[in-house]
Parts: structure tokens; C-alpha cells; sequence
């Protein structure tokens, strides 16, 4: 299998930064409207990487009324502090920066909506490494990481998809690549387990920030 890659895709959440404490704290604050206090933060570590549309139904039950009213809770805490209590994994960016130095196309690919994606990728300073940040639409458009892939894919007008390589934490990441076709490298250093990632069907596996630079 090609292990050198011209574009690369990176998840966001667990793969660029280390949100959890935000999205933890964001999901508890949803939670609480319903009654529902949770102390164990790693319980929720699940909700990070996959859209919340399929996470607070699996994981409580709810209906989808109640998905999409939480989902605005969740927003209400995030939108003002939950996306700043986040911070950039040591090394991405020396890696970002040597991938750019050759050449190289780096696309954000997330299912966090579009316009906070952007806000954190500008927070960081992270914005001169990254050719274009594509994620979900606000009110729920582009769903799945496959729809946020695809969308990517034609805003980067890429026709040589054996060219692009797909990296993130979780299995959602691994699946969306493969709707599209592309290659996936599961990380490690996030937050899914090289058991989940395996059973996905990940292409390649690494287990830290630097290992990214062998697909160069």
C-alpha cells in the first residue's frame, strides 16, 4: 500500500487538539437541564469525535427532540467557553509545519460545525498551516464524517484520492474515509483505542503526533 500522501485530512477533536475538558463540560451542562449529573468526566470522553446527533440518543436515550434541544444546550455552554478549554496536542504543529514545508495540502476535516472549527484553528494560530477547515453545517448539514469528507474533497478539488490520506482518533474517522475512498491513519495519542480503530478497518496506526511524517 502507497504510504506517501500529498493532501492530508485531520480530525479535529483528539487528533489536532485535546478538547475534552470543553466538550465534557459542555455535555454536562446539556445534561444537567435533564435532570442527569454526571461526576466521571472519562464517562463522557465518548461523546469527543462523533457528531452529537448520534451520540446523546446512543448514549441516554434520547429522542430526537430532546437530541436536538440538547444540542443547543451543549452550544449555549461551548459557543462562549467550552471551545476555549482545549488545547493544541505538543508537537502538531512542528509536524503541520513540516508538512507544509513540503508541499503539502492540509485540510481540516471534522464534525464539530464549520464556523467553530474555524474559530479554534484561528485561536491556536494554526490558520497558515491549513489550506481549508470543513465540518458540519449549524443546523445539522453534513452529518457524518463521510458527508464532511466528501464536501472537503470537492472544495480541494482532489481528483487523485489515492493521493490523500484521512488521519483521526476514532472509528467514525475510519469510516468516512472509506465511504470515500481514501486512507485512513488512526492516532493513538486521542481518543479512541487501537482496538476500535483496528476493528474499522484503519489502513495505518500511529502511536504519536510524529508519526504522521511517515506518509509524507
Amino acid at each position: 500500500m502507497e504510504k506517501r500522501y500529498d493532501t492530508f485530512f485531520f480530525d479535529l477533536d483528539g487528533t489536532i487538539t485535546d478538547s475534552s475538558l470543553g466538550i465534557t463540560n459542555s455535555v454536562m451542562y446539556a445534561l444537567k437541564k435533564y435532570g442527569i449529573v454526571e461526576t466521571d468526566r472519562r464517562k463522557l470522553y465518548k461523546f469527543i469525535g462523533p457528531p452529537l446527533t448520534d451520540s446523546f440518543p446512543r448514549f441516554y436515550g434520547f429522542s430526537e427532540e430532546q437530541t436536538l434541544e440538547a444540542i443547543g444546550y451543549y452550544r449555549e455552554y461551548y459557543k462562549d467557553r467550552g471551545i476555549f478549554e482545549n488545547r493544541v496536542y505538543d508537537g502538531f504543529e512542528a509536524v503541520a509545519s513540516k508538512l507544509k514545508e513540503d508541499g503539502k495540502t492540509l485540510v481540516v476535516a471534522t464534525s464539530k460545525p464549520e464556523p467553530f472549527a474555524r474559530q479554534i484553528i484561528e485561536h491556536f494560530g494554526l490558520s497558515p498551516y491549513f489550506d481549508y477547515v470543513a465540518g458540519m453545517e449549524l443546523d445539522g448539514g453534513r452529518g457524518t464524517k463521510a458527508e464532511v469528507i466528501r464536501y472537503a474533497l470537492s472544495n480541494c478539488r482532489t481528483s487523485e484520492r489515492s493521493k490523500v490520506l484521512m488521519i483521526g482518533d476514532r472509528e467514525h474517522d475510519v469510516a468516512g474515509a472509506k465511504e470515500n475512498d481514501i486512507h485512513c491513519l488512526g492516532v493513538l495519542y486521542g481518543f479512541g483505542s487501537r482496538e476500535e480503530l483496528e476493528a474499522a478497518g484503519a489502513d495505518y496506526i500511529t502511536e504519536d503526533v510524529e508519526g504522521i511524517l511517515e506518509f509524507r
